[in-house]
């Protein structure tokens, strides 16, 4: 479900709950009932992403090799609201982690990588959030998404440079052709 349509849920249960409480709104004016609650489901939906940070156990990091390959965790996040997704990006990889009984662990190699966009709709900007995709080589999955991810911009300019670096590590570089 999007940002946008979970904050629609929440506005419309605020909306509920203040008729229910019989609370008279009325000496405000439309505008600022409407802003109040737009304040009040924005609060809590940042508050509800900072209780499930605190509450999700952190992403293991299985680096028993760190020593010998030098692969360093460069971020590591989750989507907004999200309890069974997490996402890793190292020195040389991405990892989607997804899963809270069972796990699933992707792993897309960055010298896979072919171009990486980043994106953000009204809502996403709202709360700081966006969609980072990344289009590659990969045989299994060529195209993954980073979705509702917190400083999208920060996370895609990260990601860019350890691609970057990456392909000059293994000698790869950019070719076009017209």
């Amino acid at each position: 479900m999007s940002i946008d349509k979970i904050r629609t849920k929440v506005v419309a249960q605020i909306w509920q709950a203040i008729a229910q409480s019989e609370v008279d709104l009325k000496a405000l004016p439309h505008d600022q009932q409407e802003k109040l609650v737009a304040k009040i489901a924005d609060s809590l939906l940042l508050l509800f992403d900072d209780i499930i940070s605190e509450e999700v156990a952190p992403v293991e990091t299985e680096n028993a090799d760190e020593d010998a390959s030098d692969e360093k965790i460069l971020w590591q996040g989750r989507p907004f609201l999200s309890l069974v997704e997490s996402y890793v990006i190292t020195s040389e990889r991405i990892k989607l982690i997804t899963g809270m009984v069972s796990r699933h662990v992707e792993n897309f190699e960055l010298i896979r990588i072919q171009d990486i966009d980043f994106k953000q709709n009204v809502g996403e900007r709202v709360f700081g959030l966006g969609d980072i995709t990344i289009a590659g080589h990969d045989p299994s999955d060529p195209t993954i998404v980073l979705r509702n991810v917190a400083k999208p911009e920060e996370i895609y300019e990260l990601l860019r440079r350890a691609w970057l670096e990456a392909r000059k590590r293994y000698g790869l570089q950019f070719r076009e052709y017209m």
